[in-house]
């Protein structure tokens, strides 16, 4: 199913996005550790969106989006497919607009994620792992509800509203040398990207993405949009392939991509547990793996990463049952 008609999203519409949305978000603190900074031997800030509204940075693309359909006054509910985090954002922001949300979530994600979502008055719709058994069930449900799209990555205003934590950071730190987010989908990416040309064109921008779901790696090298189906990753809210908009973003603005294994990506957590005392999900430890493995510019430059969400399942956690991931 592809998403509404829009175009591709530019710096000012993420200006326009924080104008919009700014005043509802919760401001998220931009951390620093000093031993992390000498186990990466530079200079890293977080900026910690794992504590936004919804316990990730999808809040920001959802109410970018849904905000001004609410305003318009002819659309009463939404509708949109996710692995979880989305989902929530959606639900969230719908609940504030007045509009219902339904939410169509594969039966393998995260249990807390599902939890989620119905706290925040989504209804869930339970599909088969894949892209397109997402799509299929989400068509199914805009057949039978009569609700508007919020696709979770492909839309101009999702993108421009993701861009929006970029933008802070890079308000607060201005003098970043590189910048780096998880890639799934790619609107965390793509509005970041074209946030930091905007803001500081020096910075280098590097996405991260597991080596079990390396669609947009393989499509960064090739210049070739490529997809994963169901990829085996402990980082479920990276398993979705990257979308058409977000990969013009990444070939304009992205200077690099890089990936980690599931292990690194563990390790990533429980270091993030350990030095910043925030406990993070594994989409979000993809980013901070790739610091810790020396994969984002030399040492001494100083880096932001985006700690992308914070909505762990204990239960399913390696590190806290001992277990090694391979």
């Amino acid at each position: 199913m592809q998403p509404d008609a829009t175009p591709t999203p530019t710096f000012a519409d993420v200006a326009a996005a924080a104008d919009r949305i700014g005043s509802r978000l919760a401001r998220t603190p931009v951390m620093n550790s000093a031993s992390l900074d000498k186990r990466a031997d530079r200079r890293v800030v977080f900026k910690c969106e794992n504590l936004q509204h919804g316990g990730a940075f999808k809040y920001r693309g959802a109410l970018n989006a849904i905000l001004p359909l609410a305003m318009a006054g002819n659309v009463t509910a939404v509708a949109t497919h996710s692995s979880g985090n989305h989902g929530t954002a959606v639900a969230l922001a719908a609940k504030v607009c007045g509009l219902d949300a339904y939410v169509v979530v594969p039966r393998d994600s995260a249990r807390p994620k599902i939890a989620n979502i119905e706290q925040a008055g989504g209804t869930v719709i339970f599909c088969e792992p894949g892209l397109p058994a997402r799509e299929a069930a989400v068509a199914e449900v805009m057949r039978r509800v009569d609700a508007h799209l919020v696709h979770p990555f492909d839309d101009a205003r999702v993108i421009a509203g993701q861009g929006t934590a970029a933008l802070e950071l890079l308000t607060e730190e201005p003098d970043l040398d590189v910048i780096c987010t998880p890639i799934g989908g790619g609107g965390l990416i793509g509005g970041t990207a074209l946030t930091a040309k905007a803001m500081a064109p020096r910075c280098r921008v590097i996405g991260a993405e597991p080596l079990n779901a390396d669609d947009a790696c393989r499509s960064f090298r090739s210049g070739t949009r490529q997809s994963v189906v169901t990829p085996a990753t402990i980082a479920d809210g990276l398993r979705g392939s990257i979308g058409v908009l977000n990969f013009a973003l990444l070939r304009r603005y992205v200077d690099d991509v890089v990936t980690v294994t599931e292990q690194e990506i563990v390790n990533a957590m429980r270091i993030v547990l350990q030095d910043l005392k925030l406990l993070i999900e594994p989409s979000s430890a993809v980013a901070v793996a790739a610091l810790l493995a020396g994969k984002l510019g030399s040492s001494r430059q100083r880096v932001g990463i985006i700690l992308s969400g914070g909505n762990v399942d204990l239960d399913q956690c390696p590190f806290l049952r001992g277990e090694t991931v391979k």
